[in-house]
C-alpha cells in the first residue's frame, strides 16, 4: 500500500510542523489528521493554497506562542498545595495526579489544560516535587507542587 501526501495545518508530534508536505499511511491521514482538522489532502488545489495556508499558519502560530509565552510568565513563580489523606505509616491514599494539579491550578484562577503537565507517574508521596507543564516543543516551565499529608 503506498504512502499519501497530506499538507499539515497544526504541529504533529512525531510527524511535521504546520504548514508542511509530508507523506503518511492512508488511513492515518483519511481517519485521523483530516476529521480532526490537523492535515489537508494534497491536492492540486490544496498545494496551489500550501503558500496562503502558510502565512495564515504562521500567524496563528505567533498568536499561540505569544499566549503560551505569556501563561509560562504567569506560571513562573507559581506553586501550589494538594492534601492528602495518609495513613498510620506515613504513606498516602492515592496519588495526586495531572487532573489533580490542574484543579489546584483553576483554584488560583490559573487555567491549564491537564494534558499539557507532563508526569512520568503519579505523584505518591509528601513532599516537594517538580513538575512540567509543556506547551510545545521548545515551550516549558516547571511549577512547584507540594504535597501535604494530613
Amino acid at each position: 500500500m503506498g504512502m499519501m501526501q497530506i499538507i499539515l495545518t497544526q504541529d504533529v508530534d512525531n510527524l511535521g510542523r504546520a504548514g508542511e508536505l509530508v507523506a503518511v499511511r492512508p488511513g492515518y491521514g483519511r481517519n485521523y489528521l483530516i476529521p480532526r482538522g490537523l492535515a489537508l489532502a494534497a491536492t492540486r488545489g490544496n498545494i496551489a493554497e500550501l503558500e496562503h495556508h502558510k502565512r495564515t499558519i504562521a500567524r496563528e502560530k505567533a498568536k499561540l506562542e505569544a499566549k503560551q509565552r505569556k501563561m509560562v510568565g504567569q506560571l513562573k513563580d507559581v506553586s501550589v498545595a494538594i492534601a492528602r489523606k495518609k495513613g498510620h505509616d506515613g504513606r498516602l491514599f492515592g496519588s495526586v495526579g495531572a487532573r489533580d494539579i490542574a484543579e489546584a491550578l483553576g483554584a488560583q484562577n490559573i487555567e491549564i489544560d491537564r494534558k499539557l503537565i507532563k508526569l512520568d507517574e503519579p505523584l505518591r508521596a509528601e513532599g516537594s516535587f517538580q513538575v512540567t507543564i509543556r506547551f510545545s516543543a521548545d515551550i516549558s516551565t516547571d511549577i512547584k507542587v507540594n504535597i501535604i499529608g494530613i
